[in-house]
């Protein structure tokens, strides 16, 4: 861990930043998917779900950027590779065979939801072991997700 002057103990920041570093392959995982779906949609409604696809990864990268961030001011070392990405993310894999409108809003929609559970779970991991700055992150990508996902599942075509 690199020398800084933050006054979180060096067990909890690594334990931060373990956390951290987690969501942070999942992020980028995360973008990568929704630049899947945003590629490859075809569907009556192409324009305005390929440009939510393009939005929505973009709120994710941002939240990258936040994640990495906060792991490199606590002392550590942001783990922000594809290869990292690939090798440690949670989320399942994207399909690559989808082209149909409502099966990449699925996709998309059930990512979203678990890194916002995940997310939520890391809200409690880090107040418990004593870094509130760090569930305060977690809060806000959080909402964030929610929105995202509200925004996704409204364009899913219901029966």
């Amino acid at each position: 861990m690199k020398p800084t002057h933050n006054t979180l103990s060096e067990n909890i920041r690594a334990q931060s930043i373990e956390l951290l570093n987690t969501h942070l392959a999942a992020s980028i995982d995360l973008q990568a998917q929704v630049k899947q779906a945003h590629w490859n949609v075809r569907g009556p409604s192409f324009i305005a779900v390929h440009k939510l696809f393009d939005d929505v990864a973009a709120e994710v990268g941002a939240w990258s950027d936040l994640l990495a961030e906060r792991a490199a001011g606590l002392g550590g070392t942001a783990h922000g590779t594809v290869q990292v990405a690939a090798e440690r993310s949670f989320l399942v894999p994207y399909y690559l065979g989808i082209a149909d409108e409502p099966e990449h809003l699925f996709a998309v929609a059930g990512s979203l939801a678990a890194f916002g559970q995940s997310s939520r779970e890391a809200i409690g991991s880090s107040t418990v072991f004593g870094d509130v700055a760090t569930a305060d992150l977690f809060t806000e990508i959080s909402r964030g997700i929610d929105q995202q996902l509200w925004l996704v599942e409204s364009h899913i075509p219901r029966a």
